[in-house]
């Protein structure tokens, strides 16, 4: 089981931290650059979301197509998983976005992410008295802090 690599974005989209493990075919052989590759990110979970709620069979009132939705207000997926990698993938009250990507044979994680959110997140970011708020940041004892805990859940 390997934890590939991980995101954090804001709600207008914004990278705010990314942090890699392994990651066996780099970036410039696939997405291009890092910003590249944030932007197809967040691309590929924000159109996954909007058409998971589209499609959801148990709604009667549906935003359209690529269409603005509420935080928390529609369907939405948690996971999805290839032949080669499983993204995991969760959002904050506040929008903030979370993404895990791991070996696919990994189950689900969403009660992890909520720890990696209110635990280690909020802990060491949020509270951090010279952190912006919605502005990307780079935080060793963040980066520390998370590591151990998917060490400990023997996820890496």
């Amino acid at each position: 089981m390997v934890c590939y690599n991980f995101y954090i974005f804001n709600r207008q989209g914004t990278c705010l931290c990314y942090h890699e493990w392994q990651r066996p075919k780099s970036v410039k052989q696939g997405a291009g650059t890092p910003s590249d590759d944030q932007k197809m990110m967040f691309g590929l979970f924000f159109s996954l979301k909007t058409f998971a709620a589209a499609m959801d069979p148990r709604t009667e009132n549906k935003a359209q197509l690529g269409g603005p939705l509420r935080i928390g207000g529609a369907c939405t997926f948690h996971s999805y998983a290839t032949n080669n990698y499983k993204l995991h993938f969760l959002e904050s009250p506040s929008g903030i976005k979370i993404i895990l990507n791991t070996s696919p044979e990994i189950g689900d994680l969403r009660d992890h992410l909520s720890t990696i959110y209110g635990s280690i997140y909020v802990e060491y970011v949020l509270k951090n008295p010279v952190y912006m708020p919605g502005k990307p940041f780079r935080c060793q004892y963040f980066i520390g802090a998370l590591t151990k805990y998917l060490q400990d859940c023997r996820l890496t």
